[in-house]
């Protein structure tokens, strides 16, 4: 069985710690407690791990965030991966801070990345991770929300979240989405 996970984020220091990084920095995570490493391909860095007869891909897009789906179809492609196998990983503004909800589709709801996305696989029909970020921005300020650091206390907070998005993608991988849907979905 083959998944391709992608995470999605922006390259560069600048985005490192941002909350539009929530995806990129699960990934990140998963690496480190795993001991695999991304190395920079086409359109992406890339990682495998093998995980419970499993051949997981990982792809952190470097197309920046608007244009995710150009990554994610080519990796698609390149691993021969069916669309219900691959996990996008996104931040969402419409779900609190800390907030972890998986689903195996629906609609970009604005998101940037995830309408290059549906464009470029021409459905809404593929698994999504949405990671909760809140909205706690004055009217018209989105762009500069999204493309802040979290805060203190969110930082402090990460480490627990990040880790459980991670439990997610792992039993996204094993056990399947509904089982995950309903082990994990707040």
């Amino acid at each position: 069985m083959k998944y391709l996970i992608a995470g999605l984020g922006n390259i560069g220091p600048e985005y490192a710690f941002t909350r539009h990084n929530a995806g990129f920095m699960v990934l990140d995570r998963l690496a480190a407690q795993h001991d695999f490493k991304f190395s920079f391909e086409k359109l992406a860095f890339v990682a495998e791990w093998k995980y419970k007869g499993r051949h997981i891909y990982f792809i952190k897009p470097t197309t920046y965030m608007n244009l995710s789906g150009k990554a994610i179809r080519y990796y698609m492609d390149q691993y021969k991966v069916a669309t219900e196998n691959t996990l996008t990983i996104v931040d969402e503004l419409q779900l609190p801070f800390g907030t972890l909800r998986i689903k195996p589709k629906g609609s970009h709801g604005g998101h940037n990345g995830l309408k290059n996305i549906e464009e470029l696989l021409g459905t809404t029909e593929y698994p999504k991770l949405r990671f909760g970020i809140g909205n706690n921005f004055p009217r018209g300020r989105q762009v500069d929300y999204v493309l802040k650091p979290f805060s203190n206390e969110e930082m402090a907070e990460l480490p627990i979240i990040l880790d459980k998005a991670g439990d997610m993608v792992t039993s996204f991988c094993t056990l399947g989405i509904q089982s995950t849907m309903n082990n994990y979905n707040q």
